[in-house]
């Protein structure tokens, strides 16, 4: 899979839009109009791939005449955000579509510097994406009062991969994993008793460097589960910034810090908490995705976070194949007995991708169509069998196609129940702000010399982010 998690994405070699500005692409005939496509889905491959998605398209009802360039965007989201700002803050015409990160969509739309696509798109296409897609993607791609802004690419679902062949094998039943989320108590006490049975090196790895993936993915998760949230209930992801509660330093969060301090410093960490402990590595303080991967995929570990592109890499025959197992995130607290609306039970980081457009585009009528074919359900099922990139509807999650795909189909329940579990990370304008002062202050919190109570570190995060806050309105 080419695109992996909340924090990359669609990645390789920058380039200029088109080949010499407004000319036409050398496939593309005299006749079509070229929509051009900045990043996304099919930025980077082969032109081969370029062309079967073409290809797919028309198939997907979009006219011959018209040809899809689709343009191969930086090496990294960063660059691809500054590129953007850049560009819409010029007003250029082109590219026609935005792929844009899930994750910092919203700031673009707050800015006004994106489509509104309800004065696009007729009422039909409007309620399918609003009704019918994964509503924590959509959420990512809309303004405050629910005015849809993007159409969703796909979506990102981290999950719990796991050694189900040691699990089982170690005595414990696996059946129903994949849709019934596990206590965090009960995770530890099977992590670690499987490690022990196997002589295992690992029991659980992660990320927890200090990055974006841990301010808007493994902290946020860990803190939701326990029922906490950095600023209230689900109502106040999105803003206003200033005018919302900051509750960083409330409950959920410090149990969240104090429970992963168990896992990696062990039972007798003084700011740890009553949890079977030990069974995650003090390097995973300074690992990301792939170094975080590499040891559960040579079989270093036995349970295992990370999104569905690992799930395709570590399921391949040639890698554990059928010994790999995937389920939910674990939970904390019940989503009943959760502090703030929509925390608690399991949660799974939003990550994914969506498509906006350039409101300076010359071509908005025929950009409608081209969004249109994305739509399309074979299209979905086409990208997610050709590139593993994940359907953005949950009826195509549960349809025989995508069951049968090689690999991925087979943990299908988990990704249903991991989308329908998404959390998105709060995104405002403030938030890039706020989201380097998490992760510094959260993996701080985690570092065993910690000066800092976990009570403490939140407190002190709570300040700086209302700081932040202020400073942002």
């Amino acid at each position: 899979m080419k695109a992996v998690g909340a924090t990359s994405g669609v990645a390789g070699i920058a380039g200029c839009v088109g080949s010499g500005g407004g000319d036409k692409p050398e496939n593309a005939e005299s006749g079509q109009t070229v929509v051009r496509q900045y990043s996304g889905v099919g930025s980077n491959e082969p032109p081969a791939v370029k062309d079967q998605i073409r290809e797919q398209l028309w198939n997907a009802g979009l006219s011959e005449d018209i040809y899809v360039e689709i343009v191969d965007g930086p090496s990294t989201t960063d660059q691809l955000l500054n590129q953007y700002r850049t560009w819409l803050s010029a007003g250029r015409e082109e590219p026609d579509i935005f792929s844009m990160d899930s994750g910092w969509t919203i700031p673009f739309i707050q800015r006004g510097q994106v489509q509104n696509l309800e004065e696009l798109l007729d009422d039909s296409t409007l309620s399918t994406v609003k009704n019918d897609y994964f509503s924590a993607s959509v959420a990512s791609a809309s303004s405050l009062d629910g005015t849809l802004y993007g159409i969703p690419e796909f979506p990102d679902f981290p999950t719990i991969q796991y050694r189900k062949d040691l699990v089982e094998a170690a005595g414990y039943d696996t059946e129903g994993w994949q849709t019934e989320p596990i206590s965090w108590e009960r995770f530890a006490e099977i992590t670690a008793d499987v490690m022990a049975q196997n002589d295992v090196e690992y029991g659980y790895t992660f990320q927890a460097d200090s990055y974006g993936g841990l301010s808007c993915c493994d902290f946020n998760e860990w803190m939701t589960t326990w029922g906490g949230a950095y600023f209230g209930g689900a109502e106040n992801l999105f803003g206003p910034v200033n005018e919302r509660p900051v509750t960083v330093n409330e409950e959920g969060a410090v149990e969240a810090i104090r429970m992963v301090r168990s896992f990696i410093h062990g039972n007798d960490d003084k700011h740890g908490m009553d949890i079977t402990g030990g069974i995650s590595p003090a390097a995973t303080l300074g690992w990301t995705e792939e170094t975080s991967r590499k040891p559960f995929t040579n079989g270093n570990a036995v349970m295992h976070r990370n999104w569905p592109y690992s799930i395709a890499i570590n399921g391949a025959e040639e890698e554990l194949g059928e010994k790999l197992g995937v389920m939910p995130l674990p939970y904390g607290v019940s989503t009943d007995d959760a502090q703030f609306s929509g925390t608690g039970g399991s949660a799974s980081a939003l990550g994914g991708w969506n498509s906006v457009v350039n409101p300076n585009s010359q071509k908005k009528d025929v950009v409608v169509e081209v969004l249109k074919a994305k739509m399309s359900e074979d299209f979905m099922l086409w990208q997610f069998e050709n590139l593993g990139l994940l359907p953005p509807k949950p009826s195509v999650f549960n349809s025989d196609e995508a069951r049968n795909v090689p690999v991925m189909g087979r943990y299908m329940d988990a990704l249903q129940t991991a989308g329908s579990n998404a959390i998105p990370r709060p995104v405002t304008t403030a938030w890039p702000d706020q989201s380097g002062a998490i992760a510094s202050a959260v993996n701080k919190a985690l570092q065993e010399g910690s000066s800092q109570s976990p009570q403490e570190a939140m407190d002190a995060l709570a300040s700086k982010l209302k700081d932040i806050e202020e400073q942002s309105v």
